[in-house]
């Protein structure tokens, strides 16, 4: 096939498109064979399509018509994948390679490329795969062939390994295969037999039983029977297990488990930036800068590797690095392995300026892209002066549109019922409504938040910890809040809020009337007297996000664009810096009667007194730059899996991720950059529900970006789930945990054993006839007192079910009576004369 040829299968349609190495051109895989790879071959795939992007979402990843590209603009991008099996050939690896950069070339060079290696795939390629990935041996040089639907003529033994996304090798037929903590499928062509190590878990036997299901659908039309055995219940399934010994041999001693290669979230937090040069004819690489990465370290005119410690390796083209620069990236990347000594099989990742993976971005502190908004207007602005402003937007929109809720952050408008208490001597203290909105850095509390959806009452308990609170009361504000959502039936979401770090919808239950108080506490019988001058930060422009935070009273505090309240026992001063807009200085003025009553004088910037000067310790230089131009926060939102129960905290991302992802025995969470969700699954152990917030802090502490600590964190329960969480998931369906089927549900549906033993006596017979030299082996190896193959096909001229039995008619009479099949209920009938034929009426 021509390169122009093989290429016209790429259109703008959003799907995964998979080409072969097959004599060093590129053969187009059909549809029904993705997912399965053969051990001695190369393959390209394409991936395009759409994906979320902040609160904008894409559609689901339900088949392999969907996948996972960045938009950029209104430009979509693409990912090129080449995949290299185990046994494939120096020719075949360098040929794929050559074809990838020929198809980036082709799309304008902004995709980004994947180099896969079998066993060693990606996080992003093995989401493609829902169901999972099947290595089959051989390849096109052995004259292997794609599968093709309703072929039955197959016979091997596939070791399924995985929770999430699993991968399926074909293995030895032996018993010498098997092992106790994973699971194995006999494919027998027309009956495939799921054998669970004693050891697996619940969701790698339904994982595996998805896969044999597949298979089933895919390759075989929906035409095969599937049989389960349990492993530590063998003796429940008996004909089963005959089928298995059978094909097998005589059963043996089953290994133990053998531990899944895992990489630790610490180990992944430590990256290295280097910049890459091979202008003196060698590969140079300087290193530039360790965690935390910002940005701005990246020169538009060059190349850059970036080191995840090994484990996997990012190689970003400077959109001003010649032609050939780009073209060599890969095998830059390749030469950086060899050089560090990292396995052949590590994963590398190519990207190009402007058109990042959202992997690769969020391994810096910050990522911004310039005159870009996103959601209803919001914007973030970078540098030594940071504005935040927020649109106005239609409230009616958060319940009836979910991902308006999590793109806006907001369950509500805030005017659901609230309650506010405080720790005191370790236990909560109600707050007088008077105070509601007084929040002071020596004190912890918890809100508790009621608003009605769809006619039920839902609750948000926030647990706002002050900067100065003692160890006692953080942990008793922890301990409070589990009490409380006890009392709820664990309903309530949690959040723990940060002193600082106050998310909208908090401030916005305050209704514009939020201070947060640098020290102190608001405790009766509080000796400490008040400073003689504070500076109040007042920053919003509606009641949704307005809010009032103490900084240090001093000249350098101030921003231009920002209005700060200067209060002392005397005198009180609301300063407008040049950059605020008429909302903002509207809402300070309300925000500093409540603190004032009334008696501030407004100041305007550049109009100050000495008097104001002197307060704050005297004139001195403070940032009154021009409002910078404006750029978004350019995150995506992101779904892990999080386990510390091997005692090494295991971060597992799920690329494309929908609600099915969120599994009932996990805990989920979900990363939207400014905020952290922590999911825990009805049925997900004690110790995990226990540690959710230790989970979702350890996550922070070892993001390889160097993460803001004091990120809010969610917790949310399974049914729980407010829009603000659900809006991140496209078509979130409430019911889809008690209507979906569980394990056992899908194994009870299944065909029964007996069907599975006479679908296998046929199939043996069969290939008898067709002279199958492999089975007819099997069979004398099995049998001693077996004639020979052809005695038996001599010896047999009929077969046919008489009530759910293999009747076989002999025709020699020195065979008549031997049964070659006891174990599968066979008949042998002697041979009649006519007369008896024609008085039974058989033809």
């Amino acid at each position: 096939m021509s390169l122009s040829s093989a290429f016209q299968a790429v259109g703008n349609d959003p799907g995964i498109i998979t080409w072969r190495i097959e004599k060093m051109e590129l053969a187009l895989v059909p549809l029904n064979a993705h997912g399965t790879f053969y051990e001695g071959d190369c393959y390209l795939i394409l991936s395009k399509g759409q994906q979320r992007r902040g609160g904008e979402l894409a559609p689901d990843l339900i088949s392999l018509t969907t996948s996972q590209t960045r938009r950029v603009g209104s430009i979509l991008s693409q990912d090129i994948h080449f995949w290299i099996g185990k046994d494939s050939s120096q020719d075949e690896k360098s040929c794929v390679a050559i074809y990838t950069t020929q198809l980036d070339d082709y799309l304008g060079g902004s995709p980004v490329q994947h180099r896969e290696v079998q066993c060693h795939e990606s996080d992003t390629f093995r989401g493609y795969f829902k169901q999972g990935i099947i290595y089959k041996k051989g390849g096109v040089a052995s004259g292997m062939k794609h599968v093709e639907t309703n072929t039955y003529d197959v016979k091997r033994l596939l070791h399924v390994k995985g929770k999430r996304t699993i991968r399926a090798t074909e293995v030895e037929m032996s018993w010498d295969s098997f092992n106790r903590g994973d699971v194995f499928l006999l494919d027998l062509g027309k009956v495939i037999i799921q054998w669970n190590g004693p050891e697996s878990s619940s969701r790698e036997r339904l994982k595996a039983m998805l896969l044999a299901k597949d298979i089933r659908d895919r390759e075989r039309g929906g035409r095969a029977e599937i049989g389960v055995i349990e492993g530590d219940k063998e003796a429940a399934s008996p004909e089963l297990m005959k089928v298995l010994q059978d094909t097998l041999g005589r059963h043996s001693i089953i290994k133990p488990a053998v531990p899944d290669e895992i990489t630790d979230q610490q180990q992944k937090s430590n990256i290295t930036l280097y910049h890459v040069s091979d202008s003196a004819g060698q590969l140079a690489v300087t290193e530039v800068a360790t965690r935390p990465l910002v940005q701005g370290l990246l020169n538009h005119d060059d190349c850059y590797i970036l080191d995840q410690s090994g484990t996997k390796i990012y190689v970003w083209k400077g959109r001003g690095a010649t032609k050939v620069e780009k073209q060599m990236a890969m095998s830059k990347a390749l030469n950086f392995i060899k050089m560090k000594g990292y396995p052949s099989s590590t994963n590398v990742e190519t990207v190009s300026d402007g058109t990042e993976s959202a992997m690769f971005k969020q391994l810096f502190q910050k990522w911004s892209v310039k005159e870009q908004t996103v959601g209803l207007g919001k914007t973030f602005s970078i540098g030594k002066i940071a504005n935040v402003f927020q649109d106005k937007f239609d409230v009616t929109l958060l319940h009836t549109k979910p991902e308006v809720a999590a793109q806006e952050r907001m369950v509500d408008d805030g005017n659901g019922n609230v309650e506010v208490w405080r720790i005191e001597n370790l236990e909560l203290v109600p707050v007088e409504h008077q105070w509601y909105g007084f929040f002071y850095g020596g004190d912890c509390y918890l809100v508790l938040y009621t608003y009605e959806m769809h006619g039920k009452p839902h609750y948000i308990l926030y647990i706002w910890q002050g900067r100065h609170a003692s160890q006692d009361e953080l942990a008793a504000s922890a301990y409070q809040a589990v009490e409380v959502d006890r009392q709820f039936d664990g309903a309530p979401v949690q959040v723990r809020v940060t002193m600082g770090k106050e998310p909208r919808h908090f401030m916005a239950i305050f209704k514009g009337k939020l201070v947060i108080f640098e020290g102190g506490t608001s405790r009766k019988g509080n000796a400490e007297p008040d400073p003689p001058v504070r500076l109040f930060q007042i920053q919003g422009n509606d009641k949704s996000n307005t809010k009032a935070v103490e900084v240090p009273a001093f000249t350098s505090s101030l921003n231009s664009n920002d209005v700060f309240l200067l209060r002392t026992q005397t005198e009180h001063y609301l300063w407008y810096g040049k950059g605020s807009s008429g909302d903002e200085r509207a809402m300070a003025k309300e925000l500093a009667g409540l603190l004032c009553d009334g008696t501030e004088n407004t100041v305007a910037e550049g109009q100050e007194p000495a008097e104001f000067w002197d307060l704050l310790g005297g004139k001195t230089p403070y940032a009154n730059d021009k409002r910078l131009q404006q750029e978004i926060l350019d995150a995506q939102s992101r779904l892990f899996e999080c386990s510390n129960k091997t005692g090494r905290f295991i971060v597992t991302e799920i690329t494309d991720f929908t609600q099915d992802d969120l599994n009932p025995d996990d805990v989920m969470l979900l990363d939207t950059w400014d905020q952290v969700f922590l999911w825990i699954g009805a049925e997900a152990n004690a110790t995990e529900k226990e540690s959710a917030l230790a989970t979702a802090q350890e996550y922070l502490r070892t993001h390889p970006s160097g993460r803001d600590t004091g990120t809010p964190i969610l917790i949310i329960k399974q049914g729980f789930e407010p829009p603000i969480f659900t809006g991140w998931f496209l078509a979130w369906d409430p019911h889809i945990w008690s209507a979906g089927k569980s394990y056992e549900q899908l194994k009870e549906e299944l065909g029964d054993a007996a069907a599975i033993t006479r679908i296998t006596a046929v199939s043996f017979l069969e290939e008898l006839f067709t002279g199958n030299q492999s089975q007819r082996e099997t069979a004398n190896a099995t049998d001693a007192t077996w004639p020979k193959p052809y005695h038996v096909l001599l010896s047999i001229t009929l077969v046919v079910y008489f009530d759910m039995k293999i009747v076989l008619i002999g025709r020699n009479a020195g065979y008549e009576g031997h049964n070659p099949l006891p174990e599968f209920g066979a008949k042998i009938l002697p041979r009649r004369s006519s007369v008896e034929k024609s008085e039974s009426g058989v033809a």
